[in-house]
């Protein structure tokens, strides 16, 4: 069923979805608040909502509405935009957002692959230490390959299957 655009008051199913979707979200480590303006932006028809709407559609604090941006952008899951003609800043989703993020968060590891790496060879490969570092690194590799050949099936899939071109 459509719910239509709106961006006061939620509705019964945007509260419902927003509240399950923070939850399942805050128990995998995100902070509830940015949490559920994520979940809110999702349920936007376009996607895109000022600080003064998610703060009124979600019965809190612009201020709250501000460290929740500021985590979501970290993680690129939104993007800030001016509207235009005015002083105001927007938040949009982040085209193919989760290709993204999975794509950053990926590209994440090469930070712990390298302290791995430096302590592995700190250690040396021919210590239990070194060689505990060294499978961790190799284990890092291993994923960001198969991370790198996931998404260009993605893509392909996208083309192939759904007739999309992606836009990243």
């Amino acid at each position: 069923m459509a719910v239509p655009e709106s961006h006061g008051a939620q509705t019964e199913q945007e509260h419902v979805f927003i509240e399950r979707l923070g939850s399942v979200m805050a128990q995998a480590g995100v902070p509830p608040m940015a949490a559920r303006v994520w979940a809110r932006l999702l349920v936007s028809e376009s996607g895109v909502m000022t600080s003064a709407e998610l703060a009124e559609a979600l019965e809190v604090s612009q201020p709250s509405i501000s460290g929740a941006i500021r985590f979501l952008s970290q993680l690129g899951f939104v993007r800030r935009e001016r509207v235009p003609r005015t002083r105001k800043d927007r938040y949009r989703i982040t085209d193919n957002v989760w290709e993204t993020v999975l794509t950053l968060r990926n590209e994440s590891l090469d930070g712990w692959k390298s302290a791995l790496q430096y302590g592995s060879d700190s250690y040396g490969a021919d210590t239990q230490i070194g060689r505990r570092l060294g499978d961790a690194v190799d284990f890092f590799d291993f994923v960001q390959r198969d991370m790198r050949g996931l998404i260009a099936r993605w893509r392909e899939y996208q083309r192939a299957e759904l007739g999309q071109e992606s836009v990243n």
